[in-house]
């Protein structure tokens, strides 16, 4: 008999990578969206899901999306917001109803949580702040619950829009660089984060963690490693435009209050200005590896040339 497992994010951009995975590798699905309408299937990709109408703030909805579960995927997450109280609302008070709605059911279902490695340093910015508080709000009401969690660092591939701008500026030849040249960082492709979440389910015993996962790159990546890379893919020299440090932050602190004004919520904030330029953003895999026994297939090469192949077929389209 297929196993249920109630994934949140299923929409988003790992979620619909991390559903279509977790289908072929046959699980049954129950998935969390906002939309009156459920979002489109396609074929077989999609024929292990039932999509569960609600929210984080909807005890109804979460009672129906975890009946019968074996294991929950928490994936959604804020990414956007001014004020600490915007993503604390999903980062931190969003794990606390999944998890209390967890524990009323028997058996209860076993608990993953993808965090980020920016809790790793809670003090940069809302964002990093609320990921740090999700970790605890699961580690304190889990009780008897069987959890983990998992940090991954910069995640890319096709359908990012985040990294996209990025990109699309390297195939022109330029590539922003903020913070210090020194500056090092993990990545992480996005089916590789999918394939370690379906390893992990398939175990039969998990630690708690927080567990780092990255790329299989040890000590990261600089900004030059990455151009070189992406130079070779596109055969066409990328050249480093520096962002000064004031401009970045006088963009952000005039995006905030845009935002503010307007009721938006924006992705540069000072906030994000102190993550983005944070000079360690590696991650450190030891532990995950020895638990799990899994590791990464797609190196930064293979990883940027899907990227940017999507990319090119998306501008065409």
């Amino acid at each position: 008999m297929p196993r249920t497992l109630a994934l949140t994010g299923a929409t988003g951009f790992i979620g619909t990578v991390l559903r279509r995975r977790l289908v072929s590798a046959g699980w049954q699905l129950r998935a969390l969206h906002r939309r009156r309408v459920p979002p489109l299937q396609y074929g077989s990709e999609d024929a292990g899901v039932r999509w569960v109408c609600g929210s984080l703030s909807d005890a109804d909805s979460l009672k129906r999306l975890l009946q019968g579960a074996a294991a929950v995927v928490h994936c959604a997450g804020a990414v956007r917001g001014t004020s600490a109280e915007q993503f604390n609302q999903v980062n931190v008070e969003g794990v606390a109803r999944l998890v209390q709605a967890a524990r009323e059911l028997h058996p209860t279902p076993r608990f993953l949580l993808i965090s980020s490695l920016a809790a790793r340093e809670p003090a940069l910015s809302f964002y990093a702040a609320s990921k740090r508080g999700g970790e605890d709000t699961l580690r304190s009401l889990a009780g008897s619950m069987t959890t983990t969690i998992l940090r991954p660092p910069a995640v890319y591939g096709p359908g990012d829009r985040e990294m996209a701008p990025l990109l699309r500026c390297m195939q022109h030849g330029l590539a922003p660089v903020l913070g210090s040249k020194s500056a090092r960082f993990s990545l992480l492709y996005v089916e590789d984060l999918a394939d370690a979440i379906r390893h992990t389910l398939a175990r039969p015993e998990w630690a708690p963690g927080p567990f780092e996962i990255h790329d299989g790159r040890p000590g990261g990546y600089s900004w030059e490693a990455v151009m070189t890379t992406v130079s070779r893919i596109l055969r066409r020299p990328v050249r480093a435009v520096r962002v000064p440090l004031s401009l970045l932050r006088a963009a952000a602190a005039g995006n905030l209050l845009l935002a503010q004004i307007c009721g938006t919520l924006p992705m540069l904030t000072p906030g994000k200005v102190r993550e983005l330029t944070h000079p360690d953003w590696v991650c450190h895999d030891a532990p995950l590896r020895e638990a799990t026994g899994w590791t990464p297939r797609i190196r930064l090469e293979e990883g940027m040339r899907l990227t940017i192949d999507a990319l090119r077929t998306d501008r065409h389209e």
